[in-house]
């Protein structure tokens, strides 16, 4: 695995051209609340977009990295992508400018949060981490309007 940075999903086996979904690991707060750091993600490669949808990219100066963000709106140029979390550096963008589409992967499907290391294996925590392990990443289409207006 290669470690993509602050804010940047690990890329876990994937198999060009063979399978339209892999998984990635989130790293950083950019998208906190929706995808916390260590966060596995469901990535369906190639997947069409939406304003609303949370995509994997290749950040557009440094092509080595892949980022998670927001689609916010399609803009002249592409699509204007957004963290969740605008407390955190600005790493969108805001910095970065519209993105191409071609530089857009994939669609985020699904978030699994791992059982921590050390953590007691009690049936009530087993059983309170299964109910919040694996969500859906829904696109939030009322958070991107709030977002675009800022």
């Amino acid at each position: 695995m290669t470690d993509y940075g602050q804010g940047q999903p690990r890329e876990q086996g994937l198999p060009a051209g063979l399978l339209p979904f892999g998984m990635a690991e989130v790293t950083g707060l950019s998208m906190v609340p929706t995808l916390r750091h260590r966060d596995q993600v469901l990535v369906h490669w190639g997947a069409a977009v939406r304003v609303g949808d949370v995509v994997v990219l290749r950040h557009p100066l440094r092509q080595d990295l892949l980022v998670v963000k927001r689609v916010v709106e399609r803009r002249e140029g592409g699509w204007w992508v957004l963290g969740d979390n605008q407390d955190e550096e600005v790493s969108d963008s805001r910095a970065f400018g519209a993105v191409p589409p071609a530089l857009v992967l994939g669609r985020v499907r699904a978030r699994y949060r791992p059982v921590r290391a050390g953590r007691q294996r009690s049936v009530g925590v087993v059983v309170s981490w299964l109910v919040s392990a694996v969500r859906p990443v829904w696109a939030d289409r009322s958070l991107s309007r709030r977002l675009r207006a800022r």
